[in-house]
């Protein structure tokens, strides 16, 4: 949906798969204040998948600029890094990396011991062949999207403190250039002997799906019972099944498979773009007035419900099936 905007009274009715809700473009939050509003996912989009930022290739000046305004975000919302700083380091060659992790303590006694990583990676691929002149692949839905995402349920759960489960917000670069980044972290909380429950990574969420379809969709659905506990946490149909997923081995893809070959648990990718609903994949028109804001702030406030289900199962509920 381009240009949606500018920020008046309106009021909007969204539909998607027969659910509806509103959404306020002027107002700072929904009906719970602690909700997820329009107006942050369209800065934070806007800012991420700018021109400014040059396409977010690893190791370029503007990733570092989007690896500064992931700390901001975390630093205003007392989000704690889990390491010593934000940043973990690590290197492709000659070119030095940053992985961005935020972490939260959950608040119960004996289940905080247990973590739920909520990733995305900010990278992109810089600049590509020259469109109409342009040449910056701004990677507004790849992966600015999911990014915006984990950042504004790191800003949720900050306020809120409903977490038992310890939270690590994960955002990683040199995903375009083979999963590196989360390659490293994963390795490095696999030696850090980290509890991990579950991983779930948020890849392309700017478009919506057709109304007839299920909202997103789960990478590698057959190899746990992930999608359907979600979908009962939330008392929706949230997540589903797509063939393509299988067909193009999204599973192994995406920020998600180093996880699962590390601690061998349930780990998966969720995604809104299912190859019929968007042109841009890797070209200069991946811009954020592409997106459909709309969708996103309400694919964000209804996966709350499921991922706090998920966070806060006395037992771990979410396995991996028998293969």
């Amino acid at each position: 949906m381009k240009k949606i905007f500018s920020l008046l009274v309106v009021v909007f009715v969204f539909g998607c798969g027969g659910q509806k809700q509103i959404i306020s473009a002027n107002s700072n939050s929904t009906k719970n204040s602690n909700h997820i509003n329009l107006r942050d996912v369209k800065k934070n989009l806007e800012f991420l998948a700018s021109d400014d930022l040059e396409g977010r290739k690893t190791g370029g000046k503007g990733i570092e600029k989007a690896a500064v305004f992931i700390e901001n975000i975390f630093t205003e919302n007392n989000i704690k890094p889990y390491f010593k700083t934000y940043r973990d380091t690590f290197n492709v060659k000659e070119v030095i990396g940053y992985n961005v992790v935020g972490f939260i303590e959950g608040n119960d006694s004996n289940l905080k011991n247990e973590f739920v990583i909520l990733g995305a990676h900010y990278d992109h691929i810089g600049n590509v062949k020259t469109i109409n002149g342009d040449s910056i692949a701004n990677g507004a839905n790849d992966d600015a999207s999911g990014t915006v995402a984990v950042l504004e349920w790191a800003k949720y759960f900050s306020k809120t403190k409903t977490n038992k489960r310890s939270l690590l917000f994960t955002l990683y670069s040199a995903e375009e250039m083979g999963l590196k980044g989360s390659e490293h972290l994963a390795k490095r909380l696999k030696q850090a002997n980290i509890d991990l429950y579950t991983m779930i990574n948020f890849e392309m969420i700017g478009v919506p799906r057709l109304d007839n379809k299920i909202m997103s969709y789960l990478t590698g659905y057959e190899k746990s019972n992930m999608a359907e506990t979600l979908n009962n946490y939330g008392g929706t149909e949230l997540v589903g099944f797509l063939p393509k997923a299988n067909e193009f081995k999204l599973f192994r893809r995406s920020d998600n498979f180093p996880f699962y070959k590390a601690f061998k648990v349930p780990a998966h990718a969720i995604s809104t773009f299912d190859f019929t609903n968007f042109d841009y994949y890797h070209h200069v028109d991946d811009e954020a007035d592409n997106m459909d804001l709309i969708h996103m702030t309400y694919f964000m406030n209804k996966m709350i419900p499921a991922l706090e289900g998920m966070i806060n199962a006395d037992t771990k509920e979410i396995k991996i099936n028998n293969e």
